[in-house]
């Protein structure tokens, strides 16, 4: 009796309907996820199937998993990314990947790395070879389940067109669901301030291909290389500008990757906004910031409303001092991010990770050491990638 009692209790997890597996399997974390793979059949194709993919991921959003990525490097120089905790008071690490660097085209010893962007658990990786600065590889990567996808090359390169700047960006469009790679390519050979319009193209990764941005053409501008993206709101922004009348126009060249479309948002009137301008947009809780360097000080403003100019707002300026904050060497103080509370992350010099509260001006030592290439974004773990067949995504 008590062996059929046993038996009883044990078949039928392998005969719930995929429904019940699905609402007890949203609720468990990654790792306990993975190995349930291993359990059978049956639930392996049920976890790496696109429907539960997703659904994993819309349980994860409403979950608000408050995690902050950081791309950093270890006292021997291998770099390596973490993820820290914001609602832990003391901001633990949940969780440290190493680049899958053994990669043939992630090789550090050949290449040099860089985070472009994260988003939905997916880390877009750009990776340049030292002697070649021409020569990229494109990598979108989901360490929390161990796969990357190395893209094709674009229809831009230097073969096909000769020197370019491209600057990149990584987002989801909302109205497909897709996954798309943004380059922006000014063309160096016929570049015309006043005149020229950058080449586009974009890569979805639902059909694994590039393709030239007929339509919706950017606006005559140039964007610099290596200028941070920022993905918010179904869009991708970054700092563009233009000359007109030998003047530059500075403003955040933004483009839809739902419409496949570009628009133009005024930067705030500052002194010597004229002049081509040093700066970066970030992700401000759900519209954009703008970190500005001029004469000596580190400019950061909100726009408190997303898309309204006059909602544009100075919160802080900090000057290149030599006095140091919490007495870590000298100040010279760069804006990485924000935490979901609003507060800014600042690398100082040395590398000193902080946050300073915009409204009291308080500032918490994060005890974490940054360097030249540390960025700071929101993260959400996901299964992403996890339904990729081996030939087309490695695994490691």
């Amino acid at each position: 009796m008590s062996d059929n009692t046993t038996t009883n209790l044990i078949i039928p997890w392998e005969s719930l309907p995929n429904e019940i597996l699905t609402n007890i399997f949203v609720f468990l974390p990654i790792k306990s996820i993975i190995i349930c793979t291993s359990v059978s059949k049956a639930w392996k194709s049920l976890i790496k199937n696109p429907t539960f993919i997703s659904t994993y991921l819309h349980h994860s959003l409403n979950k608000n998993q408050n995690l902050l990525f950081f791309s950093l490097r270890s006292e021997n120089q291998k770099e390596f990314c973490a993820l820290h905790n914001e609602d832990d008071a003391d901001f633990t690490q949940h969780a440290r990947y190493d680049y899958p660097f053994h990669a043939p085209d992630l090789d550090p010893h050949n290449r040099k790395c860089r985070v472009v962007g994260t988003c939905n658990g997916l880390l877009f990786l750009s990776s340049v070879f030292h002697l070649d600065p021409h020569n990229n590889s494109l990598c979108l990567w989901n360490p929390c389940v161990g796969k990357f996808l190395k893209l094709p090359s674009p229809n831009v390169t230097y073969a096909t067109h000769g020197g370019f700047d491209a600057s990149i960006g990584f987002g989801f469009d909302p109205k497909t669901k897709d996954y798309k790679v943004v380059r922006v390519v000014t063309l160096l050979e016929s570049i015309d301030l006043e005149k020229s319009r950058p080449q586009v193209e974009v890569y979805t990764l639902s059909t694994g291909q590039w393709r030239i941005l007929r339509t919706g053409l950017a606006p005559i501008c140039a964007l610099f290389r290596r200028d941070p993206q920022t993905f918010i709101n179904g869009a991708l922004h970054w700092v563009a500008f233009r000359v007109s009348d030998k003047k530059f126009h500075n403003f955040v060249l933004v483009f839809d990757l739902g419409e496949e479309v570009f628009h133009e948002i005024p930067l705030p009137e500052f002194p010597g906004h004229t002049r081509l301008m040093s700066g970066s947009i970030s992700v401000y809780r759900n519209s954009i910031a703008l970190f500005q360097k001029d004469n000596g000080f580190l400019h950061i403003w909100v726009m408190k409303e997303y898309g309204v100019v006059s909602s544009w707002t100075k919160v802080l300026s900090l000057p290149f001092s030599s006095q140091g904050f919490l007495g870590v060497g000298d100040s010279i103080p760069r804006a990485l991010g924000f935490r979901r509370n609003g507060e800014v992350i600042l690398k100082l010099d040395g590398g000193h990770l902080i946050s300073q509260d915009l409204e009291t001006q308080e500032m918490k030592d994060l005890r974490i050491i940054g360097f030249e290439k540390t960025i700071v974004d929101y993260y959400m773990e996901s299964l992403v990638l996890l339904d990729k067949a081996a030939n087309s995504a490695d695994t490691y």
